[in-house]
């Protein structure tokens, strides 16, 4: 099967999110019928008829890509049904998800309505629904509270009668409130009678994890399922952190997904380092809950500029005994590679080490790039003997620019570094090529070129 498009076919079909319609039409609709009929509802950014492989003829169904979701879920409402060319069949218009997935969703899907925001702590429902109504008529309100205490947790849904209406809110409501499409909810626990905690559960987006099972499988729809039972997932986290939170900004980050019952800030009980680590360990009393703040949580930078890394680790280990030994070690091999005296201490706040040992001078710390920067350039490290910490190696990369992030290939010995900008990653090959930091001899080179256009998947790293 093979598609007839039009020119100008955009970089990401998929951005933003819900912006691409899946048309079902009859075989003699062309590409001109669909752009005279849908053009009114918004900027289309591209139409593409399917035809067979072999005999070249319309199957008669049709993309339709725009360039606000909003635009894509008004036509989708308002054309569903109709009759494009007389004595043909009704269409049939549906938001097209990921090309990664099958699965098309309509008008009365829940999905698409219902939107999950960042409020004031003293915002009342009232207030909620006040201050997104400008957009659309809604159907309820929610505040996500505090099972015991009953206040607000500055969290909230609001649920929309319409797609479109959603989409407007989340593209036009103040970027404070950090609106979002809501998790689905699981329909097995959901009841229109739950009241205040309506979505399978206080928090609506936490039983949608009970459906998952892992390792993956299909299920009887060809979509992928998550049994969290087996593998590397477990009720507690780490999190790995540059910057100098306090006990109480992690307890209150992790406190917004529930079920948090043990918060910690680790600290050096070898006494090799002053203050706190850079970590924390986290417990949820459920799977779910554990693997939702890992999902939301890595990669956030809070506060800004500091991007957190949060992982599951194994229950039955002693993560400040792990965190510590680290350090011993790093100063040891520190003392091998560079001799004791000649190692120059780089003071980082916030660092989780609070020393960087290395043999030349380091530039000052820069804010990171945005995560979801283009890769103009990546560099390739070799480590000898092994891997620096991912909080390390960010430190010292982030200090000429730009730096997008780090990866470390899991059972060798090197890694992969981001920039979004040739010149700072050009000055950091320069610098760090051959060097020594914390006691691992580093080799930088130049990593194979990203593939600016390129209909394959892109790499993970």
């Amino acid at each position: 099967m093979e598609d007839s498009s039009s020119k100008h076919m955009p970089e990401n079909l998929d951005d933003p999110p819900n912006s691409r319609l899946f048309v079902v039409t009859s075989r003699c609709v062309t590409e001109d019928d669909l752009r005279e009929r849908f053009s009114k509802y918004g900027d289309i950014q591209g139409i593409w008829l399917l035809k067979d492989k072999q005999t070249k003829e319309p199957k008669g169904v049709s993309y339709v890509k725009y360039a606000k979701s909003s635009q894509a879920c008004m036509a989708m409402e308002d054309m569903h049904g109709k009759v494009l060319l007389e004595g043909t069949k009704p269409i049939k218009v549906f938001i097209a998800q990921s090309r990664s997935s099958a699965k098309h969703r309509d008008v009365e899907d829940e999905e698409l309505t219902r939107i999950f925001v960042m409020i004031p702590k003293t915002f009342t429902e009232e207030d909620l629904k006040n201050t997104f109504r400008e957009y659309g008529d809604i159907e309820y309100c929610d505040l996500i509270r505090n099972k015991l205490t009953g206040e607000s947790k500055g969290l909230g849904y609001v649920r929309y009668y319409k797609p479109s209406q959603a989409a407007l809110a989340i593209e036009n409501c103040d970027k404070s409130y950090r609106a979002i499409l809501a998790e689905p909810r699981s329909k097995n626990n959901y009841s229109e009678d739950a009241g205040a905690s309506r979505g399978g559960g206080e928090y609506g987006y936490v039983d949608s994890f009970s459906q998952h099972t892992f390792p993956a499988s299909a299920d009887q729809g060809g979509h992928m399922v998550v049994d969290y039972r087996h593998g590397d997932i477990t009720r507690s986290l780490i999190l790995n952190t540059r910057a100098a939170l306090t006990q109480e900004q992690i307890f209150a980050l992790f406190d917004l997904i529930p079920g948090m019952e043990y918060c910690e800030l680790l600290r050096d009980s070898y006494c090799l380092t002053k203050g706190p680590l850079g970590y924390a360990l986290i417990r949820y009393n459920n799977l779910g809950s554990s693997v939702y703040a890992k999902e939301k949580l890595n990669g956030f930078e809070y506060p800004p500029g500091n991007r957190l890394q949060v992982t599951f680790y194994d229950d039955g280990e002693s993560p400040a005994g792990r965190m510590a030994s680290q350090v011993v070690t790093a100063q040891i091999m520190s003392t091998v590679w560079n001799g004791a005296s000649c190692g120059q201490a780089v003071k980082s706040p916030g660092y989780s080490l609070s020393r960087i040992q290395v043999d030349f001078s380091l530039p000052s710390l820069k804010k990171l790039a945005p995560s979801d920067s283009k890769t103009k350039e990546r560099l390739f490290v070799v480590f000898n003997p092994s891997p620096l910490p991912l909080n390390v190696l960010e430190d010292v990369f982030c200090r000429f620019g730009s730096l997008i992030e780090v990866h470390l290939v899991p059972g060798r010995n090197v890694g992969y570094v981001k920039y979004a900008d040739r010149q700072c990653a050009e000055e950091a090959k320069a610098l760090l090529h051959g060097r020594i930091v914390n006691g691992v001899k580093m080799k930088v080179m130049l990593a194979d070129p990203p593939r600016e256009e390129s209909h394959k998947r892109p790499r993970t790293y």
